[in-house]
């Protein structure tokens, strides 16, 4: 059995208000005007946002690669996630030769992952490598006291400041950062307290 202990969302085993359920289904459904052609889902953890934009998006969508480095996790989408377009693979996002292994695409998403790496930069570097040219980028992380600080979280690195967080895409040719609190995710407004940042990028 799956150990859901720690950040894993597995919505099979959770309330339908779960909170922390909520919020990655809002980033998901976010993301999907964004998602079209060859799709990764980085760090899919158990497949079911993998399958919800391959189901919102079929006819522009060609394909939803979900990969993540836990090999029971990707065991668990296989037998529980199921789409046509839809495919798993345990792989490593640090990993030089991933692309190698899996090739480039049109839209990478990347939920609450860059926390859990000790280069966030190096990881933003991996996902470019991994695009496309002209191919969207959807990322969200926490915000936190900053790089190398020490976090609340016990899975994470750290997290990083707004400031930090926006400047990891400086070197794309588009970006436009939005703002997620409970299930909503916006453009910035003031006197608002924002958890997570979610950047949207074009290579």
């Amino acid at each position: 059995m799956l150990d859901d202990t720690g950040e894993r969302i597995i919505p099979k085993n959770m309330k339908p208000m779960n909170g922390m359920l909520l919020e990655h289904l809002a980033r998901y459904y976010f993301s999907t005007p964004y998602a079209s052609g060859r799709v990764l889902d980085i760090a899919c953890g158990t497949g079911y946002g993998s399958v919800m934009v391959a189901k919102t998006r079929k006819t522009e969508v060609d394909q939803v690669l979900g990969v993540d480095f836990d090999a029971d996790v990707i065991h668990y989408a296989k037998q529980n996630y199921y789409h046509p377009k839809v495919s798993f693979l345990v792989g490593d996002a640090m990993d030089p030769y991933l692309r190698n292994q899996i090739g480039t695409f049109d839209t990478i998403l990347s939920f609450e992952t860059i926390e859990h790496v000790k280069d966030d930069r190096l990881f933003i570097e991996r996902m470019r490598q991994l695009l496309k040219k002209d191919g969207t980028l959807v990322l969200s992380t926490p915000f936190g006291q900053g790089r190398g600080k020490p976090s609340d979280e016990p899975f994470h690195y750290h997290q990083l400041t707004e400031e930090e967080f926006r400047s990891l895409f400086d070197s794309f040719s588009e970006k436009e950062v939005f703002y997620q609190r409970g299930v909503t995710i916006e453009p910035k407004r003031t006197n608002v307290h924002y958890a997570f940042g979610v950047a949207v990028c074009k290579k």
